[in-house]
C-alpha cells in the first residue's frame, strides 16, 4: 500500500476531505494531465489530425478496459456515461409485446425509467424479484421467476447508487448462464471499486461510468458486450458510421466487434483520461483497492454506531458506500454543516430508491463513500463533524 504516493497524486487531498467517490471522485493528476497534453495537441496540429497520429494510444483505451474486465479489446464500446451504455445496451435486444424483463427492487433510478419507458412503447412486462430480509435480491426468488417466466432480459444493478448494498451478480449471472437468458448487469458503482471479472459474472452486457470509483473524467464511460451477442448481430437501435458501413443504397454492415455500439464523434481528450484512470486503478491494483475500501467503509459504519447513528446499508456484503438517516436533520442542513467543513459527501432523494427508501422508511439518505486513497483520520473527523450535529 503506497498511501502517501495515492494522496500526492491527488492534490485536493490538502484541502478536503472527499467522500462523494460514489458521485465523482477526484482524478489522479496523471489523468488531468493526460486531458491537457491531448487538448494542447488537437489546438497545435487540429482534431481529426490529432486523432490520426495518436491513433496508437486510442486502441490503449480498448486494452486498458479489457484488462480491467478480463476479457477482450473487441468486447469493450467507449460511451459517454454508465447511462448512456445502459440504453444502448437495451436498444439492441429485440423486445416485444409481451416480453418480462426480471429486475430487482434495489436497481437504480435510471435504469428503472428505462423500464418503465420500454413498458410503455413496447408493452413489455416489468417483474421484481423479492428482497431478503436482510437486504438484497433473493437469489432463490430470481430463479423461480426465471423458470416462470424465462425473460427476454435479466438486469441487476451491481451496487446500487443510494446504498452500500453489493448483489450477487455472479450467482445470477450462472442462473441466467444455464438458461440462455440475455443478462445486463450496471457496474456504474462497483468498476474501479471492485476487482470484476465478466467470465466470473457471465453478462452479456455490462455498463460502467469513470467519474466513480474508477477516478476518471466525467463525460466517459465504457459498455461490455459478449462474444455471444456480437455473434448474434445485435446492434443498437441508432447505429452511425462509426459502428457500420454503408454498403449499397438500402444496406449496411455492421462492424464484427462492440465498436458497432459508438458513435463515430467520440472525445477524445475526455477517452484519453478515461484511459490513464484505468493504468491508474490497474497500477494501484483492483484487489489492493477492494480490500483498502473494506477497510474504510468497515471502519466508518463502526465509528457511526458508536455516536448513536445507525447506517441503512443491509446485505451479506457490504460496499464502500454508506447510507445514514436522522429525523433531526433534513438534506440541506447536513450538506451545508459537511461543506462548511469542507467535506464532500452527497445526499441520495427519495425518488431515487423509491422501493428502497419506502421500506427502510426514510425521505432520503446522506450517502458518505471513502476510497482507498482516503485515510482512517478523515473517518474520524467527519464521524466527529456529525457527532456534533445530533
Amino acid at each position: 500500500m503506497d498511501l502517501e504516493k495515492w494522496r500526492a497524486d491527488t492534490p485536493a487531498c490538502e484541502n478536503l476531505i472527499h467522500f462523494n467517490n460514489a458521485g465523482a471522485s477526484l482524478m489522479p493528476r496523471l489523468v488531468q494531465q493526460a486531458m491537457l497534453d491531448y487538448l494542447q495537441l488537437e489546438s497545435s496540429m487540429g482534431g481529426y489530425e490529432a486523432a490520426d497520429a495518436s491513433s496508437e494510444n486510442i486502441r490503449g483505451f480498448y486494452g486498458a478496459a479489457a484488462r480491467l474486465l478480463n476479457c477482450h479489446s473487441s468486447n469493450i464500446a467507449f460511451t459517454s456515461s454508465a447511462t448512456n451504455s445502459f440504453a444502448r445496451a437495451l436498444s439492441c435486444i429485440p423486445f416485444k409485446t409481451g416480453d418480462k424483463i426480471l429486475i430487482a427492487n434495489e436497481d437504480y433510478i435510471s435504469n428503472q425509467l428505462a423500464f418503465l419507458s420500454l413498458k410503455k412503447r413496447f408493452g413489455v412486462e416489468i417483474i421484481r424479484a423479492a428482497s431478503l430480509e436482510e437486504g438484497g435480491v433473493d437469489p432463490d426468488d430470481v430463479k423461480r421467476l426465471m423458470d416462470i417466466h424465462h425473460p427476454a432480459l435479466v438486469s441487476i444493478s451491481h451496487i446500487p447508487t443510494n446504498s452500500g448494498l453489493v448483489q450477487p451478480v455472479e450467482l445470477i449471472g450462472q442462473l441466467c448462464h444455464e438458461r440462455d437468458i440475455t443478462y445486463l448487469v450496471d457496474a456504474c458503482q462497483s468498476v474501479g471499486q471492485l476487482a470484476l471479472d465478466v467470465n466470473k459474472i457471465h453478462c452479456d452486457f455490462l455498463s460502467a461510468t469513470f467519474r466513480k470509483f474508477l477516478r476518471g473524467p466525467r463525460g466517459a464511460g465504457f459498455l461490455f458486450v459478449s462474444d455471444r451477442i456480437l455473434k448474434k448481430g445485435w446492434e443498437p437501435l441508432f447505429i452511425d458510421m462509426r459502428g457500420a458501413d454503408w454498403s449499397a443504397p438500402d444496406q449496411y454492415q455492421i462492424r464484427q466487434d462492440a465498436i458497432r455500439f459508438e458513435d463515430w464523434e467520440i472525445p477524445y481528450a475526455i477517452m484519453f483520461g478515461a484511459k490513464v484512470a484505468m493504468d491508474y486503478a490497474l497500477q494501484v491494483g483492483l484487489q489492493t483497492i477492494e480490500t483498502r475500501n473494506k477497510g474504510l467503509s468497515e471502519l466508518l459504519r463502526h465509528q457511526l454506531r458508536d455516536i448513536g447513528l445507525t447506517p441503512l446499508d443491509r446485505g451479506k456484503k457490504l460496499s464502500s458506500i454508506v447510507t445514514l438517516y436522522h429525523p433531526g436533520w433534513d438534506d440541506q442542513f447536513i450538506m451545508n454543516a459537511l461543506h462548511s467543513k469542507k467535506i464532500n459527501a452527497s445526499i441520495s432523494h427519495g425518488n431515487f430508491a423509491l422501493i428502497d427508501f419506502k421500506k427502510k422508511g426514510v425521505p432520503w439518505a446522506l450517502r458518505l463513500s471513502p476510497h482507498y486513497y482516503n485515510t482512517e483520520e478523515e473517518i474520524g473527523k467527519v464521524v466527529e463533524v456529525l457527532r456534533d450535529l445530533l
